[in-house]
């Protein structure tokens, strides 16, 4: 069976590719993702906040008054919250391309235009063959509209494009007011391919002791839905490719993905959960689902389910919406 994919420039294997995780920062794990039939290897994030950190402490040692830029020390969190600096990264990313064989993509998480996004052109040099430019941003700011938010985003990502010959990918979240037009404002302004979406991780409350909790929970089949409207409606209407991520736990998650018309899917979480080795098993049930179904190759099932393609392409609109909402019965 014939699983071949192209994704951010390279001819891949198969469309299950490993996705920004713990797993990627050890070079033993990454071995044993390599191993599994892993086609390409996602670093864990740099974040733009570690970036500032560092060269705000350099800057401080430099000049030897602390707290000089105590305005903008201010929002920046602990260095005790972070467990990587910057120019440990570039070492890792050495590390790893010395370690495997696939692709390796570093990935770069920000929000705000600045100069840490020269960090990109640091991690093109030190080997990295692709970039993952992940926006990540909660706006608490009542002064911010969300044109100024989406203009901000596009600028981060036409800078990073700018900076780097490597192909850069951008992974966005959810909530945009219009996702066609940021989609293909980021398309334009320069990434060979768009994430679908990121995962925004949402605090607890202990009602006990009056405090709020962190809280990662990995994700569930259930969180690929959103995914996959979005990825039918771009199909086929933006020049870039598209990749998912969140939600794809089995072989099912990834067809239904491909279907709507991705390039590539990214897996995490059943990583996380099962071990490097499920990889191997989830490339294994994707090539058994499409002989029992008589395919000749993945591209054959790519975008069959968008929505330009789909027998029923209301359902990825608001009519679906109506629709439910007035024909919902209660089972049993």
């Amino acid at each position: 069976m014939d699983l071949t994919t192209r994704y951010l420039g390279f001819d891949l294997p198969h469309p299950l590719i490993p996705g920004c995780s713990p797993l990627g920062g050890e070079l033993d794990s990454v071995r044993r993702l390599e191993d599994a039939g892993a086609p390409m290897i996602h670093l864990p994030s740099l974040f733009e906040e570690e970036i500032k950190r560092e060269s705000l402490a350099t800057a401080e040692a430099l000049d030897g008054t602390k707290n000089q830029f105590a305005e903008a020390t201010s929002y920046l969190p602990e260095p005790e919250a972070f467990t990587i600096g910057p120019e440990e990264y570039l070492h890792r990313i050495e590390q790893t391309k010395a370690a495997v064989s696939v692709p390796v993509v570093a990935s770069l998480n920000g929000s705000t235009p600045g100069g840490w996004m020269h960090f990109a052109e640091m991690m093109q040099d030190a080997g990295a063959d692709a970039i993952e430019l992940n926006l990540y941003r909660v706006s608490s700011e009542f002064d911010l509209s969300s044109d100024d938010l989406e203009s901000e985003d596009i600028s981060v990502v036409a800078e990073v494009a700018k900076a780097v010959r490597v192909p850069l990918a951008v992974k966005v979240s959810p909530f945009y007011t219009s996702m066609p037009h940021v989609a293909s404002s980021i398309a334009e302004a320069g990434a060979q391919a768009i994430v679908l979406f990121n995962r925004f991780y949402q605090p607890d409350i202990d009602v006990e002791n009056l405090e709020p909790l962190r809280m990662l929970e990995l994700s569930t089949s259930a969180e690929l839905r959103p995914r996959l409207r979005w990825l039918a409606l771009l199909s086929s209407r933006i020049n870039t490719q598209l990749a998912v991520t969140g939600g794809v736990h089995t072989a099912i998650d990834a067809i239904k993905a491909v279907m709507c018309g991705a390039h590539a899917v990214q897996v995490v979480s059943c990583l996380l959960r099962f071990g490097p080795d499920y990889l191997a098993k989830l490339r294994d049930e994707l090539t058994y689902w499409l002989e029992e179904h008589e395919y000749d190759s993945l591209d054959q099932a790519r975008g069959s389910m968008s929505q330009q393609r789909s027998p029923d392409p209301q359902v990825y609109e608001r009519a679906n919406y109506i629709h439910l909402l007035r024909n919902w019965t209660a089972e049993g």
